[in-house]
């Protein structure tokens, strides 16, 4: 059953990396990831996406957790949660994601679906 992957999408380089580990799983999955949706999108845009979706796991980049939160107000609860500070990315700023971070971050997400 394929996930749909809501990030949060924010500014700083882990918000930026929810974005590109998303939208690598999204063409390099095989199939496991069916979508990926930024949580800054227009709520009624996102409650779209998730209402259709088989599962949902929301990518947050660090610990204020502002993809959950948002989908949280749409009365979802995702079937997967990660955040990136948790898997060994740490959170400076505006840097831009490394290639290794970003690897990092997508091997996490596609062990996560695969349990």
């Amino acid at each position: 059953m394929a996930v749909t992957v809501i990030t949060c999408s924010g500014i700083s380089n882990t918000g930026k990396l929810t974005t590109q580990a998303g939208t690598m799983l999204l063409h390099c999955s095989c199939g496991a990831v069916e979508a990926c949706i930024a949580a800054t999108r227009p709520t009624a845009s996102l409650e779209n996406a998730v209402r259709h979706a088989d599962r949902i796991l929301v990518l947050d980049g660090c610990t204020d957790c502002c993809g959950k939160k948002k989908v949280a107000a749409l009365g979802i609860e995702p079937h997967l949660h990660l955040v990136a500070t948790d898997c060994g990315v740490v959170k400076n700023g505006m840097a831009e994601p490394r290639f290794d971070e970003i690897e990092r971050l997508a091997a996490a997400v596609l062990e996560a679906i695969r349990r």
